[in-house]
C-alpha cells in the first residue's frame, strides 16, 4: 500500500471517528468509491459518505493530497468540475502543507471546505492557557554589629558583607551596603558583658506586630549586648526582622500534543479540531 492510499485510509479514520459523536443516521464513511455526473462521466472519490438530518440526504466527498507541499488553485479548481458534475455533493478537501493563497480563494468563494489533516505541530494542541502569580515572603533575623567593637577585635564587617554576596552570587550587591546583616548564632539568646541572658531572640521575633509586614521591618535595639556566633561572641546595638517580599509570575500551558492523534484545521476559518489517541493507537505504539 503506498502513501498516497494510507492517507486517504487514515482520512476515512478520522472522519469515521469524528462523525460517531454527530446525531445524525445512517452514517457510512467509504474509502474509493465511483459516483457517476450528470455527464455521466464516473468519477473516482477518494472518501464519501452520505447521512440523513431531519428527513434531508447530505452526500460529501473528500479530495486527499498527501502533499510535501501547498496545493495550487489548479488542483482545487479540478476538484470543484468533479463536484459540479455531481448532484448536490458537498466537497472537502484535505492536505497536510496547507494551499497557496488562489486555491484559498477559489475554495472559499465555491464552498470547498478545504483542511489540514496532519500531526500538530508544535504549540497547537494548547488546549489551556493561563498565567499563575505566586507571591512568597521571607523574614530575614539580622544584626546591626557594634562597629566600634568590630574594629577592636578586628571583625572586618566589609569583607565579611563581601562574602556574604558572594555566597549569594558572584555578581550580588545585596549585603555590602547594608546595615543590618545575617549572622548564624549558636543560640537564641542575647547575652550582657557578664554572659547573663537579658533577651530570648525567639520571644523577641512572637512579639512583633501582626501588621509588621506592611512596615517591612521591625528593630529592638540593645546596649551592651552580645550574641554567640561561628565566629564568636560579637557585640550587637541592634535586631532587625526584615521581610522580603517576592512575586513570581508563570505562564502555564496544557499541551495535549502527546495525546493528540491528528489535527483538522479549516484553513479558511483557522477552524481547529484535536483527534486524540485511542487505545488502539496506543497499543500499535508498543509494538
Amino acid at each position: 500500500m503506498n502513501d498516497n492510499i494510507k492517507y486517504e485510509i487514515f482520512t476515512q479514520e478520522i472522519y469515521n471517528e469524528i462523525l460517531k459523536n454527530l446525531y445524525v443516521k445512517n452514517i457510512e464513511v467509504k474509502h474509493n468509491v465511483k459516483l457517476t455526473g450528470k455527464s455521466g462521466q464516473k468519477h473516482q472519490i477518494d472518501v464519501y459518505w452520505e447521512y440523513q438530518y431531519d428527513n434531508t440526504t447530505f452526500k460529501i466527498a473528500i479530495e486527499c493530497k498527501n502533499y510535501n507541499h501547498t496545493v495550487s488553485i489548479g488542483k482545487v479548481r479540478d476538484f470543484f468540475g468533479v463536484l459540479y458534475d455531481l448532484e448536490d455533493v458537498k466537497g472537502i478537501m484535505v492536505t497536510k502543507k496547507g494551499y497557496q493563497e488562489g486555491a484559498k480563494k477559489f475554495g472559499e468563494h465555491y464552498g470547498i471546505d478545504l483542511m489540514e489533516l496532519r500531526e500538530p505541530e508544535e504549540g497547537e494542541a494548547i488546549v489551556a492557557e493561563t498565567t499563575l502569580t505566586i507571591g512568597s515572603s521571607v523574614r530575614h533575623r539580622l544584626f546591626l554589629v557594634d562597629e566600634d567593637w568590630a574594629k577592636e577585635h578586628d571583625f572586618n564587617i566589609q569583607l565579611y558583607k563581601e562574602r556574604l554576596d558572594w555566597l549569594f552570587s558572584p555578581n550580588c550587591s545585596k549585603w555590602i551596603h547594608a546595615t543590618h546583616i545575617p549572622l548564624t548564632t549558636k543560640e537564641n539568646k542575647i547575652r550582657n558583658a557578664k554572659d547573663e541572658i537579658i533577651a530570648d531572640i525567639q520571644k523577641l521575633e512572637e512579639e512583633i506586630p501582626e501588621n509588621c509586614q506592611q512596615n517591612k521591618d521591625y528593630v529592638f535595639p540593645f546596649d551592651n549586648a552580645y550574641i554567640k556566633t561561628d565566629c564568636g561572641n560579637i557585640k550587637i546595638k541592634e535586631i532587625k526582622f526584615e521581610y522580603e517580599n517576592h512575586t513570581e509570575t508563570k505562564q502555564i500551558k496544557i499541551d495535549a500534543q502527546n495525546i493528540t492523534k491528528t489535527i483538522l484545521k479549516n484553513t479558511i476559518s483557522k477552524e481547529v479540531q484535536l483527534i486524540g489517541k485511542t487505545y488502539m493507537d496506543y497499543k500499535s505504539q508498543m509494538k
